[in-house]
């Protein structure tokens, strides 16, 4: 990977990016397309869920056999999130299914009062059989959304990582009080709204006063971020030994992808824990009583997932680890 450099600093607009069960600026339904069947030969279908609870909402499932073999025996589950109640929890369905023939049958699904903000639901239905493809079983499944993603990173920010040295008490960036030197970090070029270059990708630090929240503890929000290339690049740092976890990317056609990154601790880890790259390191911090440990260096890194370059993000739910803090996250051609 590419060592980080810091670029000139520049007033511009906090960030975009941003987060799961938040609190959303309007409640709308995009259900994404239903998966095909993971089994050649044997498509399962989910249809779309109605959300709109708290109801029995009927949801029917098509098994559809494009096996040269006529399909058999065949029985049908279904399954929603944990906790919703399901009746029948499995159908038997009489006869057989000549290639091409298809047969539905229905499950009532109790949904709960509608939560606010954004919320992803994933439906599963399972089809066991004989004959057909001779695999014996296909799944399909069915994502189900409400609400929207936050706008942006900036508007998902939820912690405080940057303090004056004259006014260190409103910092908490590690749980303890202590954070980060507005000072400190300006002098090694991350003044707000700075550009930072780093893994190919263009970023911005927080454009927000000090003492302001100006980062985010992830913990699996969903954060718009519409465009293409090849890395999503998340600039940030570490709260303990433990910062790692796994971001997935929602494209516009409804398919996914999922990555692991982790930073290193702010202070104490390798610097090149995880795999991340510096960006930048501080002397010292600023802590509930004003500022200190200056022999100590306090550090900002980088770290990048894998993205389809052939298709287009639509947003990203983050790690759901709170010591995992974000700056910001870009796309990187």
């Amino acid at each position: 990977m590419r060592p980080a450099r810091l670029i000139a600093p520049l007033r511009a607009a906090a960030v975009a990016a941003a987060v799961l069960l938040v609190p959303a600026q309007a409640a709308t339904a995009a259900p994404a397309p239903p998966a095909a069947a993971s089994a050649p030969g044997t498509e399962v279908t989910v249809s779309t869920v109605d959300l709109d609870g708290p109801a029995i909402s009927e949801v029917e499932v098509t098994v559809r056999n494009t096996a040269p073999q006529r399909l058999r025996s065949l029985k049908v589950s279904f399954g929603g999130p944990v906790g919703w109640a399901v009746q029948p929890a499995v159908r038997s369905v009489s006869g057989s299914l000549a290639t091409g023939a298809s047969v539905s049958t229905t499950f009532r699904i109790q949904v709960p009062e509608k939560r606010s903000g954004f919320v992803i639901r994933t439906f599963t239905a399972t089809a066991t059989y004989q004959g057909g493809d001779g695999l014996g079983t296909a799944t399909g499944t069915r994502t189900e959304r409400s609400g929207s993603p936050q706008a942006n990173l900036a508007a998902a920010y939820n912690a405080v990582a940057i303090t004056d040295e004259a006014d260190t008490k409103p910092g908490n960036y590690d749980g303890e009080g202590n954070s980060f030197s507005a000072q400190k970090l300006a002098a090694v070029g991350l003044t707000p709204g700075a550009r930072v270059e780093a893994l190919g990708a263009e970023l911005t630090w927080p454009d927000v006063p000090a003492g302001s929240k100006d980062n985010v503890s992830s913990a699996g929000q969903a954060v718009a971020l519409p465009g293409r290339g090849s890395e999503l690049v998340f600039l940030g740092s570490g709260v303990g030994s433990g910062a790692t976890g796994s971001a997935t990317v929602y494209y516009t056609d409804g398919t996914t992808t999922t990555g692991s990154f982790g930073f290193p601790n702010w202070s104490f880890d390798p610097a090149d824990a995880h795999g991340a790259t510096l960006v930048a390191s501080t002397d010292g911090r600023n802590r509930p009583d004003g500022y200190g440990n200056a022999t100590v260096k306090y550090r900002v890194f980088a770290h990048s997932i894998a993205l389809d370059p052939d298709r287009t993000v639509d947003f990203v739910v983050l790690p759901a680890n709170g010591n995992v803090h974000l700056f910001d996250m870009k796309i990187a051609p």
